[in-house]
């Protein structure tokens, strides 16, 4: 009975869950105390100029805020579709979350230094990059965890979980081709970056299953 119930424990999806949601949250948080205004007396500075210099900063935020609700609102739509968990699905899972809450440092320094033109490609790459790791590992575990029905809902359709798949991986690879870009022009690499990400704000397909057998 014991080893039943730590196997029921192993692949039940609601742990992973309510672990994920709190990384979520604690790295939305992140992002708002990475702001900081400069000291007005050392520039010489009125706090309205100085709120309003920090325009980049304001940007990186809420873009990082609603990259994060994005992948937020997307885990609880995946969790749907994932029926249980295991071991490598658990690391995996660990591996997206680092990624997520990596991405405050790169919006801090993309807020710091996106007006210093001598600077302006190196942020902007390492942004983009830092993007890219949570689509990348999200990508990665939807592959582990859709191959041959490992550990989603066995009754999806084919050609759903295809579409899935294709999603997932067509983000990866814009992700690297506005990486590649940023390289060249950081201005477009960067809003290739925020184009894609909004285009995520559309209603996630409903889950499509099986034809029921006919009689």
């Amino acid at each position: 009975m014991k080893e039943q119930n730590q196997h029921q424990e192993e692949l039940n999806t609601q742990r992973i869950e309510a672990s994920s949601d709190g990384v979520f949250a604690i790295a939305i948080t992140l992002l708002i105390l990475e702001i900081r205004l400069p000291h007005t007396d050392a520039t010489h500075q009125s706090v309205a100029t100085a709120l309003v210099s920090l325009w980049p900063s304001y940007f990186a935020y809420i873009f990082s805020f609603v990259m994060i609700g994005i992948y937020w609102v997307n885990h609880h739509y995946i969790f749907r579709i994932y029926q249980k968990t295991d071991h490598v699905f658990n690391l995996l899972n660990i591996f997206f979350l680092m990624c997520i809450s990596f991405l405050p440092f790169p919006t801090a320094v993309l807020g710091e230094h996106l007006l210093d033109v001598k600077e302006q490609k190196t942020v902007v790459i390492f942004y983009v990059f830092g993007l890219l790791l949570p689509a990348a590992s999200w990508f990665l575990k939807w592959l582990y965890a859709s191959s041959h029905y490992r550990l989603i809902d066995s009754r999806l359709s084919p050609h759903f979980v295809n579409y899935l798949t294709k999603q997932y991986g067509f983000s990866v690879i814009f992700y690297l081709f506005a990486l590649v870009v940023s390289v060249f022009q950081p201005v477009v690499g960067i809003a290739i970056a925020v184009g894609l990400t909004f285009l995520y704000l559309l209603p996630s397909k409903q889950p499509v299953y099986r034809d029921p057998p006919t009689l």
